[in-house]
């Protein structure tokens, strides 16, 4: 019997969804570009070295029309991070061709991620963005996403501070 496709969901998008490869690299920046505005070419590559250091720990989907990468996905998976003990995705990049925008594309990689978690027995997925992007918060609204019962803290690392 054929195992099914983890990243197969016929309810949401009209494309097909598959693992990212390492050719997929400039495409990927490519579409990232297009919507942020800047490449963020080292970040990526940064990801997909971790990926193939470590395959279990990165989750990363494309979703596909005519074979041609329209939409990406990148995700992973931490375990025992603040003192949990459950295993989560951090979902750290969705890009989407502009041009494809409100076609389903990006529910269907939701759906195809979600599916790969649900394998790899990862049951919580959390992000963060910034608090102007109207945009992203949208769309991870109605992907489901809430509020986290947790404050996130930052500052800036002074010369000369002592503790």
């Amino acid at each position: 019997m054929a195992e099914k496709n983890p990243l197969s969901d016929e309810t949401a998008g009209n494309g097909d969804l598959r693992p990212l490869t390492v050719d997929d690299l400039e495409r990927v920046v490519a579409i990232d570009r297009m919507v942020v505005g800047r490449s963020r070419r080292g970040f990526f590559e940064t990801r997909l070295k971790g990926a193939l250091r470590d395959p279990h720990r990165f989750l990363f989907i494309g979703v596909c029309e005519a074979g041609d990468l329209v939409g990406f996905v990148l995700a992973r998976v931490l375990e025992g991070e603040f003192g949990g003990n459950a295993a989560v995705a951090v979902l750290d990049a969705i890009g989407l061709d502009p041009g494809r925008r409100g076609e389903g594309y990006g529910r269907q990689l939701m759906s195809g991620l979600e599916n790969v978690m649900r394998q790899k027995n990862v049951r919580e997925l959390q992000s963060q963005l910034d608090w102007d992007n109207h945009a992203l918060m949208g769309f991870l609204d109605a992907a489901g996403f809430r509020l986290a019962p947790r404050v996130v803290l930052s500052r800036p690392v002074a010369h000369g501070v002592e503790f």
